[in-house]
């Protein structure tokens, strides 16, 4: 039996938009043919209609090629391609490839993340607003050469940043080259604090060394000028040199201390240590200075051994700083407490907390983030009269980040201060099997 084509069958394996005015054609062709045949329509101006029918049919259709192929045309842009996208995602800094106007073709999630107001296909100028920025795309762009920005960005938080203009040549769809913009951002912030940290460390130091050395040097002067024969001005003298001098060595001693914990900081102790007699050592060490003071040290300490992986030596230093600074600023209280406790941080993460706490007249919350700094005294004439070098908790904070624990401050003023070293806890080794134990 035959099978009557339709008009979409028969022009089915034509494209869509042709087989769409083909079928229009046809109906409008049939139509100008019944009012022809009924005398409607005069064959001229029917021929006419019809001519203008399938140019309106087809054109739209030609149209629909010609954007077709200039979408191809882009999409075949080397610079579009997905390789030059993942290219551009896979830079670990923030990364934004403009085109030699300005606009934005590609950016990666560190760039959008550090400018979220970069659009793909706008102006790189509406979203980076800072003058170095603008001045140095504008320089790029202009003369194709590599420029260079620092910049301080304030938000979300002061910044540092450094910015990199890279020209890029790169081929056209149509065979020729153009030049895109690559721009980079480097965080300098961890730089320049290293840089303020290390110019107030030589600052620091040398004024600590030069107050010493000028007293020394004065009564020198002194004793060997007019107290020349003076006995009693040359034993006073002779006792201030004494204690200027060891103030000078107790703080190369601190700074040559810092330097060697600094140096294997990425190296962890490996050492099972017993701290308990570490502990009682310092304390049965510092009771002189706690009997001169009138403070008296108590120690709750557990009778079975407590291990952790350490250096004794660092620690002996550790819990002589913090012991020794409980005695020295918070004799007022009358007594200081030293306690080892076993507790958990907030992650469930074991661990062992030794606490030294005073009670004298604290600590104002403003100084707290600050204690472990180098140099940073909460009151200098009375840090230096006491013998301080401004050193030893900085000293325990690097110990303790050399041994992965973590120090604890907590203090209310005319409340006293407890400060806590928190050490992770030592696995205990796997039970060998039966059989190797008989």
């Amino acid at each position: 039996m035959a099978i009557e084509a339709s008009p979409s069958t028969m022009f089915s394996p034509w494209p869509d938009r042709l087989r769409h005015s083909a079928i229009i054609l046809l109906a409008a062709g049939l139509a100008l043919a019944a009012l022809v045949f009924f005398g409607e329509l005069s064959p001229l101006r029917a021929g006419i209609v019809f001519v203008c029918i399938a140019g309106a049919a087809l054109v739209p259709w030609r149209l629909h090629d010609v954007v077709t192929a200039r979408d191809e045309a882009l999409a075949a842009n080397p610079v579009e391609a997905p390789a030059v996208r993942a290219i551009i995602a896979g830079i670990p800094d923030p990364a934004v490839l403009l085109d030699r106007a300005g606009r934005v073709i590609h950016l990666n999630a560190a760039a959008a993340q550090l400018a979220p107001a970069l659009r793909k296909n706008e102006l790189a100028q509406f979203a980076l607003r800072s003058p170095e920025i603008i001045t140095a795309l504008r320089e790029a762009i202009a003369t194709t050469e590599p420029r260079r920005a620092t910049y301080l960005d304030h938000v979300p938080v002061d910044r540092w940043m450094e910015l990199m203009i890279t020209p890029v040549p790169v081929p056209t769809a149509f065979g020729g080259t153009d030049t895109c913009m690559l721009m980079t951002f480097h965080d300098q912030t961890p730089l320049r604090r290293v840089e303020e940290m290390r110019a107030d460390f030589v600052a620091n130091a040398s004024h600590e060394l030069r107050t010493p050395l000028a007293a020394l040097s004065g009564f020198i002067d002194t004793l060997q000028g007019p107290a020349k024969d003076d006995a009693k001005a040359r034993e006073r003298f002779l006792g201030i040199m004494h204690a200027q001098a060891t103030r000078m060595a107790r703080l190369i001693d601190d700074l040559l201390s810092l330097s060697r914990v600094e140096l294997s900081a990425h190296v962890r102790p490996d050492t099972l240590v017993d701290i308990l007699p570490i502990i009682r050592q310092v304390g049965d060490g510092l009771e002189p200075l706690a009997n001169e003071r009138n403070v008296r040290i108590e120690m709750a300490l557990p009778e079975t051994p407590v291990s952790i992986a350490g250096d004794r030596e660092e620690l002996l230093r550790l819990f002589e700083n913090l012991i020794e600074n409980a005695l020295k600023y918070g004799a007022s209280g009358g007594k200081v407490e030293v306690s080892l406790t076993m507790e958990s941080t907030s992650e469930g993460v074991p661990e062992i907390r030794v606490a030294v706490r005073d009670y004298g007249p604290g600590i104002a919350p403003e100084h707290l983030p600050r204690l472990t700094e180098r140099f940073y005294r909460v009151d200098v004439g009375d840090s230096r009269a006491q013998g301080g070098t401004g050193l030893g908790l900085s000293l325990v904070k690097h110990i303790l980040n050399r041994h992965r624990g973590r120090l604890l401050i907590e203090s209310v003023p005319k409340n006293g201060a407890t400060f806590t070293a928190a050490f992770p806890q030592v696995k205990a080794p796997p039970a060998p099997p039966a059989s190797a134990a008989s």
